[in-house]
């Protein structure tokens, strides 16, 4: 895992290698002091570790938190809008390939967005299932593993509603990113020697 540091460092990147879900809640919660504004992406694995609950249940900050129940799609679309410009901005990733990179296929496309520009910090949580080698094995990782499994979560959500489901796989992620770097110090990446998300 030395190794694999010291290659993100050299794309720009912090990544920090921890043993359990555990130790990745303690070390994501160290990032959020009093009266941040934090945005919040899509992520199976975010609230796996605890840190969804952990963020809603602080009091002193701002979250823009699209996934609070009762909400109408004007004030969800506004809320992944403000997200852009957080102190913080938290997410998973579809990928992290070993050389580096991060790929990633997004519905609406803030996370993708977040991960490549706007908030002043970006704080991604992987699991080691998320590891591959090259970036087109994370584009075949995203079509065959990823897609299906959020496809068939966000259907059933929409079932639970009462509502059709709406999605395929064509149309559950039409926005997608890989990226080869970024500006040191903006982005951190925790990644938890357990299988998380999809």
């Amino acid at each position: 895992m030395e190794e694999l540091k010291k290659v993100y460092q050299k794309h720009g990147f912090e990544l920090i290698c921890v043993s359990t879900k555990e130790e990745a809640l303690h070390l994501a919660m160290s990032f959020i002091k009093p009266q941040m504004r934090i945005g919040l992406g899509g992520s199976t694995s975010v609230k796996e570790i605890g840190f969804y609950d952990y963020l809603t249940s602080r009091t002193d900050i701002t979250l823009y938190n699209q996934y609070e129940a009762g909400i109408g799609m004007e004030e969800n679309v506004e809320r992944r809008r403000q997200g852009l410009l957080a102190d913080v901005y938290v997410c998973g990733t579809n990928a992290l390939t070993k050389r580096g990179e991060l790929v990633n296929a997004d519905g609406s496309g803030n996370r993708v967005a977040a991960q490549i520009f706007g908030p002043k910090k970006v704080l991604i949580i992987a699991g080691k299932n998320k590891l591959v080698e090259t970036i087109e094995d994370g584009f075949k990782r995203i079509r065959e593993v990823a897609a299906p499994k959020n496809l068939e979560r966000m259907n059933n959500v929409a079932k639970s509603m009462g509502k059709l489901p709406r999605y395929t796989l064509e149309t559950i992620g039409q926005k997608f990113s890989y990226i080869t770097g970024d500006e040191v110090g903006r982005t951190t990446i925790v990644l938890v020697d357990e299988d998380l998300g999809f």
